[in-house]
């Protein structure tokens, strides 16, 4: 993908509930002419709606370049194994900056400025409360708190998570910033329909439990809705939502 085809595309996850069969004609019809307006752009769109079984995509199973999209499921594993009683969401972990490559074992640390969370890295050589990792995870989407979340439960168990839950494309083989994979091609990747599937995960209940669905949709809530996907959704709707770039 051209850098400017990478600045058009954003791969995005987001709650959908209620397209009745009239609005779902439209909608596929305003999608689907929005999406041969950019012929040379990668676009992937993926609706499901829980409500009615209505079910809708293009370029749903493309896989794309997941960014901070994979931070989802990660937010699914840790309410998982805490409900499982691995941990509590309330316990508290050293927070540093000093991960392992995937690529050949080298550690690495994520820079400040690559960061869109600034304020964490005060929190570096404290600690703070895994619930509270997990709110930055989303809402600030923290690569720092990513990696302390990702030591913690491991990747491989995120991805055999989202395998049980129905993804069948998507992969989430490390944290981020990992500059040693990512050159070598060891990549998260992501689908539109993988990511729907586990958005409806969350909704339904079936990616841990139900309260702890609530609060991960409260968390996806609280996501800053200035822009990008809560910008074209009618005022007074609750969008419940991660953006990667």
């Amino acid at each position: 993908m051209s850098s400017l085809l990478a600045l058009l595309f954003v791969t995005t996850a987001m709650l959908v509930v209620g397209c009745a069969r009239g609005g779902a004609d439209d909608l596929e019809k305003r999608v689907s002419d929005f999406v041969s307006s950019y012929p040379h752009a990668t676009i992937a769109v993926a609706v499901i709606d829980p409500q009615t079984g209505y079910d809708f995509d293009i370029n749903g199973d493309s896989l794309i370049h997941a960014a901070s999209t994979m931070k989802v499921p990660v937010l699914i594993e840790v309410y998982r194994r805490a409900r499982e009683g691995e941990f509590s969401l309330d316990d508290s972990i050293d927070v540093r900056n000093e991960f392992t490559s995937i690529y050949d074992g080298s550690t690495f640390s994520i820079a400040l400025e690559d960061d869109s969370d600034k304020e964490i890295y005060a929190s570096v050589g404290q600690k703070m409360t895994i619930r509270d990792l997990a709110y930055r995870l989303i809402t600030t989407s923290s690569n720092l708190a990513t990696n302390e979340l990702i030591d913690l439960v491991s990747a491989d168990s995120v991805q055999r998570t989202i395998e049980s839950l129905g993804t069948t494309r998507m992969q989430v083989l490390r944290g981020v910033e990992d500059l040693k994979a990512f050159h070598a091609g060891m990549n998260n990747v992501a689908t539109a329909r993988d990511l729907a599937i586990l958005m409806k995960s969350i909704l339904d209940g079936r990616a841990a439990s139900d309260e702890a669905s609530l609060e991960m949709i409260n968390i996806l809530s609280a996501v800053p809705s200035f822009r990008m996907i809560s910008a074209g959704v009618p005022e007074g709707a609750r969008v419940a939502h991660k953006t990667g770039s």
